[in-house]
């Protein structure tokens, strides 16, 4: 009997310092944008579905009607295609990914349609959740659902840029 009570004692004890510990807990926010400098900008990690990214495609290259040939394919995989234009600075590289801070979700998406070949230029002064898509001259076509799917994988989940914080969970 002796023994019960003292395992029923244990048990008493060990619920009191498990409750203590998750009340007091100054952690509960790490990682998040609770603990997060003052000034640095807040990053939507949050990944997007294409019905909710918002984007720009604009040509960098020589080649005629790219960006719009280009942003019908993206407007055909439900992406909200919001302006097509050329660029008078011509690129070589596949494609740059243009974003701030509330597209961190949208541009880590798009990452994959370009296998992550595409460059990434983050603006955390950015105050727009649209990314801007420049197609460069490298670029031959936007990959497959199946590659996308593969290269998601493969990316693992967004993460917030050097100097800004992932904003915290929602839901």
């Amino acid at each position: 009997m002796r023994a019960l009570v003292v395992v029923g004692l244990l048990a008493v004890v060990a619920l009191v310092f498990v409750v203590v510990a998750l009340v007091r807990d100054t952690q509960s926010d790490a990682g998040a944008a609770g603990g997060c400098p003052e000034g640095w900008p807040v990053a939507d990690v949050a990944l997007r579905e294409q019905k909710d990214v918002k984007i720009n495609v604009l040509n960098g290259t020589d080649r005629i009607g790219l960006a719009t040939d280009i942003a019908d394919d993206f407007r055909n995989r439900k992406f909200q295609v919001k302006k097509v234009a050329d660029q008078k600075k011509k690129i070589d590289d596949i494609a740059v990914l243009r974003y701030g801070p509330k597209a961190v979700g949208s541009a880590h998406l798009l990452r994959a349609y370009f296998l992550d070949e595409a460059r990434y230029e983050y603006d955390p002064k950015r105050k727009d959740d649209t990314v801007d898509v420049v197609l460069g001259a490298s670029f031959q076509q936007l990959a497959t659902t199946t590659e996308v799917n593969q290269s998601l994988g493969d990316l693992g989940s967004p993460v917030a840029p050097p100097g800004s914080c992932p904003a915290p969970a929602k839901g």
